[in-house]
């Protein structure tokens, strides 16, 4: 099948990219040079389906999200699926997205690695003391496997227990969910301490 004139060739791939998952510069640059190149035919491509490029040249990643429906008008199917996530995983989301923001406030490394550790410390105020170190550090390791297929961390090579934060997060958890998560939070903590007191 021949491609339109109107199209570039080489939006093919970028577009079957974008349609599994999010595309990183640093992962496939020559990927990534058609899509910079044929943005425009991908975005009018796309529009059709009821979707948005969101590209980000600065941080060097890319994705579809489903557009916001004109009003009066009825909203498509989604193609982008939504994904529920549990409360421990959304936690440990709010809570790097958080120390991503620190680390760029306080002008550090751009890239934000821990140690699982660390993230297990993080997290541990906000779950119910006593509970078994190993059976909990299990728990933490198995919302980070979550979190790495949701394409927010990546573990770094030859290093296991160091986590890698990816940028991206930024472009899913926003300031108002941020904010959002946060009054959760507190409620969620106050209950906690209740029932500690018990």
């Amino acid at each position: 099948m021949e491609t339109p004139d109107f199209y570039p060739v080489n939006i093919s791939k970028p577009l079957i990219a974008l349609m599994k998952g999010v595309v990183f510069r640093e992962k496939d640059p020559s990927l990534w040079q058609d899509l910079e190149e044929g943005q425009i035919a991908v975005r009018e491509y796309v529009r059709v389906l009821g979707l948005e490029l969101v590209l980000d040249e600065s941080e060097g990643y890319a994705w579809l999200k489903t557009m916001e429906p004109v009003e009066g008008q009825e909203p498509l199917p989604r193609i982008v699926g939504r994904r529920k996530l549990s409360y421990p995983v959304s936690l440990i989301i709010a809570l790097l997205r958080k120390k991503l923001a620190e680390n760029d406030a306080a002008g550090q490394d751009p890239r934000l690695i821990l140690s699982v550790d660390e993230i297990a410390d993080m997290v541990r105020i906000f779950f119910a003391s006593g509970s078994n170190e190993a059976k909990f550090l299990d728990r933490i390791e198995s919302h980070l496997n979550k979190i790495a297929e949701l394409g927010f961390i990546r573990r770094l090579k030859g290093h296991r227990d160091k986590i890698e934060v990816i940028r991206i997060i930024k472009a899913f958890v926003d300031a108002q969910w941020l904010h959002e998560f946060d009054e959760r939070l507190k409620e969620y903590q106050k209950k906690n301490e209740n029932e500690n007191e018990d």
